[in-house]
């Protein structure tokens, strides 16, 4: 079974290698029969991934979040997974090439370094458990991706401002596209991320006796989906948009991973089971 799950890990990572492959080859020579090409071996990685996440799970009966490499290919999921649920909403397929990437070196990384865990914390088993980590993750990785997609738009900003029109130049979104994107890569993480939190005050509580409403993590966590509710409700609102949407998307990605680091840090936390 082991040996099954390894090969489902290293299929995983070459079918994104390929997906990847196709983005890229489609950025820079765009060819129509690429198109479906290219998104159906995106929708296969997923599936290949989710039925070794699930595998894997199942096997080790606990979630796949234990090492570092474990989570690693959690994430590549959640990355490959946000960026086609936005592809599907907006067919948009341009900017594929710079997302796919993360997943592919994450996933590239879990399956070549992963250790086997068998002997974990009994709450890893719990099914709210993983709904709430799962949720989080995504979401999080919601809000990763309307960072970069803002990133992308002040390098073409800057680009027509300095009337540089290069390959990056004439393959990316418009600007309008890419404030759209990154909007809707943002909604998308606040989304899950309220499910998260919905689902961790839901069990969390009965879940550990030592439970606190001002859990370093916690209080990171409602922070973080703060900003990022009223940065979409401004947005909503007509009271900002363009460059300055951008801008402030940026700055509150910055601000979430301060929080993250800094509540890790703190060692007096119950979500310290997983260390």
């Amino acid at each position: 079974m082991i040996h099954t799950i390894n090969i489902l890990s290293v299929t995983t990572a070459v079918f994104y290698l390929v997906t990847f492959l196709l983005y890229l080859t489609n950025f820079y020579k765009e060819k129509k029969s690429f198109e479906v090409i290219k998104r159906t071996f995106l929708f296969f990685s997923l599936v290949i991934h989710i039925v070794y996440l699930v595998e894997r799970s199942v096997y080790f009966n606990h979630l796949p979040i234990t090492t570092p490499f474990e989570f690693f290919s959690l994430l590549a999921f959640a990355i490959a997974f946000i960026y086609f649920l936005i592809e599907m909403m907006t067919d948009i397929k341009g900017t594929g090439v710079f997302i796919l990437f993360f997943s592919l070196i994450f996933q590239t990384k879990s399956a070549l370094f992963s250790v086997d865990k068998f002997q974990v914390s009994s709450v890893l088993n719990n099914y709210p458990l993983a709904s709430h980590v799962i949720s989080a993750i995504l979401g999080l990785t919601g809000m990763s991706i309307a960072f970069a997609y803002s990133l992308m738009y002040f390098l073409l900003y800057k680009n027509i401002k300095n009337n540089k029109f290069s390959t990056i130049f004439n393959r990316l979104p418009n600007l309008e596209i890419l404030e759209k994107l990154s909007f809707y890569s943002m909604t998308i993480g606040v989304v899950l991320l309220t499910v998260a939190i919905i689902i961790g005050f839901t069990w969390l509580p009965s879940a550990f006796d030592n439970f606190s409403y001002f859990d370093p993590k916690i209080l990171s966590t409602m922070i973080t989906w703060l900003v990022y509710s009223v940065l979409i409700v401004l947005k909503l609102s007509g009271a900002i948009s363009g460059r300055r949407f951008s801008f402030y998307s940026m700055v509150s990605f910055g601000v979430s991973i301060t929080l993250i680091i800094i509540s890790g840090m703190i060692k007096s936390s119950f979500h310290d089971f997983l260390k």
